[in-house]
C-alpha cells in the first residue's frame, strides 16, 4: 500500500502565504501524477493542482498565478506553494498520488488520497 502524509497547512491572514508538503511512502515503484485538491464546507471537491511525472503542471483558473505546484521525485513529495491567499481558499486540503505499486510481477496500479490538512485564510 501507498500512504500519503500532508503537513503545512494553518492559519494565515488574507494576503498572506502558505506551503503544504506531501510525502508519499510505502510499496512505490512509480509516480504518475501528484495534485492538491480541495474541499470547503457545504462544497465539492475540487482540484486545485497537479503535476506529471515530467513536470507538466495544471492549475484551477480560481489558484492560476497565485498557486505553484512542484514535486522532488527523489523524495516522492509534492508541495504546494500558495501566495496571495484570499478568504475563499479557506478548505481542507488533500494530496493525491497515482503510480504503480512494487508487486512483482504485475505492478499494479494505485491511486491513494491524503488526510488533509485544514488551510484557514482570515484576518
Amino acid at each position: 500500500q501507498v500512504q500519503l502524509v500532508e503537513s503545512g497547512g494553518g492559519l494565515v491572514q488574507p494576503g498572506g502565504s502558505l506551503r503544504l508538503s506531501c510525502a508519499a511512502s510505502g510499496s512505490i515503484f512509480s509516480i504518475n501524477a501528484m495534485g492538491w485538491y480541495r474541499q470547503a464546507p457545504g462544497k465539492e471537491r475540487e482540484l486545485v493542482a497537479v503535476i506529471t511525472g515530467a513536470g507538466r503542471t495544471n492549475y484551477a483558473d480560481s489558484v492560476e498565478g497565485r498557486f505553484t505546484i512542484s514535486r522532488d521525485n527523489a523524495k516522492n513529495t509534492v508541495y504546494l506553494q500558495m501566495n496571495s491567499l484570499k478568504p475563499e481558499d479557506t478548505a481542507v486540503y488533500y494530496c493525491n498520488a497515482e503510480g504503480r505499486q512494487r508487486q512483482v510481477p504485475h505492478f499494479p496500479s494505485f491511486a491513494s488520497w491524503g488526510q488533509g490538512t485544514q488551510v484557514t485564510v482570515s484576518s
